[in-house]
């Protein structure tokens, strides 16, 4: 009992990791459209700064794959928070300096992007490596705080946009850069224990070379693409699509679109031993392809707004309901498995909303039109899923 107790730290750590990921990937989208009139930047520009973030993260994903259980797991994670704290404060600072705004941007976002990268591929195992007594009920809770996050950096975000003005932006940034500045501590002292033994994981040619694993790589991907295709733009929606002012459409909007991905984690971390993944899985992405329609395709306000929450309601189990497939599929995956999925995940977060952003540029800056291309995301995680079903039964019948 007092393992248990020493790694809830551990847990706490890991929870509030996750929180700075969700700070990382939803701040600077809340900015759009101030980039855009504050430093005269093109929309397919700013889209290429979800680009960039992700595409960062993709990048780390594959080399901590190779290193991660070389270097150690406590180092990489404090690495994660301090490249954190010092791209927030880049992303304040560098652009009031240098000649070219845009540029400052990306730099920061870069710096920033690596942190992220690292938290993907390692908080993950961190906490299936702790002794808890509901592996897939933790796993869920886990993923549901990068939405407590979400809803907390956005809603902090509109309140102090609303009070002093997005023209003061910068001061947010530079305190957003507290929370993992703090967690790295935190991180130094928790015991971390390693997910497998050493020799005992995967190697990358094994995970290649079974089947599943390419359809769970497929299913990340589609899932990266479905809820960042919708997130990443759903304030710039809101206010530019939809007509709604910023402090209404941020709190409709992405706010709560992430409170609905975070209410289905949580019950799914609840309720797990009495759902069927598979079905489920199906179900919402199901009702994710009718939220990209009704928001891209409804006049309404109020519709197109619904449309953003039941994407958020959807996608919330996709992303750690494919983790918790190859978990319990590839039992000796190890760190190398969770980075891949990562990098897969990461690749759909780099493609959705760089596809929204690229296509509602060729429409004159019509985010409908992006949004409604975007529908194919979950679409393919459908697909996935069946092919995912398939497979354990051709498996089953060997």
């Amino acid at each position: 009992m007092s393992t248990l107790k020493n790694y809830k730290h551990t847990i706490y750590a890991c929870y509030t990791g996750y929180i700075v990921q969700a700070i990382v990937n939803n701040f600077a989208p809340l900015l759009f459209l101030t980039f855009r009139s504050q430093y005269g930047i093109s929309l397919d520009k700013i889209a290429l700064l979800t680009t960039f973030n992700f595409g960062i993260q993709l990048l780390v994903d594959l080399i901590c794959a190779k290193v991660a259980d070389k270097i150690g797991y406590r180092i990489l994670a404090v690495a994660a928070h301090i490249f954190a704290a010092a791209g927030l404060v880049f992303l304040a600072v560098l652009p009031e300096i240098l000649p070219a705004p845009f540029v400052g941007i990306c730099i920061a976002v870069t710096v920033y992007a690596i942190g992220g990268g690292l938290l993907e591929v390692l908080i993950s195992p961190i906490v299936e490596a702790c002794p808890t007594n509901s592996k897939s009920g933790a796993m869920s809770l886990l993923h549901s705080f990068y939405c407590w996050g979400s809803v907390f950096v956005i809603g902090v975000s509109t309140l102090f946009f609303a009070l002093f003005g997005t023209q003061n932006w910068q001061i947010l940034a530079l305190f957003w850069a507290l929370i993992p500045i703090a967690n790295s501590v935190y991180f130094a002292k928790v015991p971390i224990h390693t997910l497998v033994e050493s020799g005992e994981s995967m190697s990358f040619t094994q995970l290649f070379k079974t089947g599943i694993f390419w359809v769970l790589l497929l299913m990340m991907v589609a899932a990266g693409a479905a809820e960042q295709g919708m997130s990443q733009w759903a304030s710039a929606f809101a206010e530019s699509g939809l007509r709604i002012d910023k402090t209404t459409g941020d709190l409709l909007g992405p706010c709560m679109f992430s409170l609905l991905m975070g209410l289905t984690r949580l019950f799914y971390g609840k309720c797990s031993h009495k759902i069927r993944l598979a079905p489920f899985m199906t179900g919402c992405a199901i009702l994710c392809v009718i939220g990209y329609l009704l928001a891209a395709l409804s006049s309404h306000p109020a519709l197109g707004l619904a449309g953003c929450a039941l994407c958020g309601l959807s996608v919330g189990i996709m992303w750690p309901g494919t983790f918790s497939t190859a978990s319990k599929t590839l039992k000796t995956g190890g760190t190398a498995m969770f980075a891949l999925l990562a990098l897969a995940g990461d690749l759909g977060c780099t493609a959705g909303p760089a596809a929204v952003g690229t296509i509602s540029d060729w429409f004159g800056d019509d985010l409908k039109k992006g949004l409604l291309a975007a529908a194919i995301f979950p679409l393919l995680l459908i697909v996935g899923i069946l092919l995912s079903r398939r497979g354990a039964r051709q498996s089953m019948s060997k």
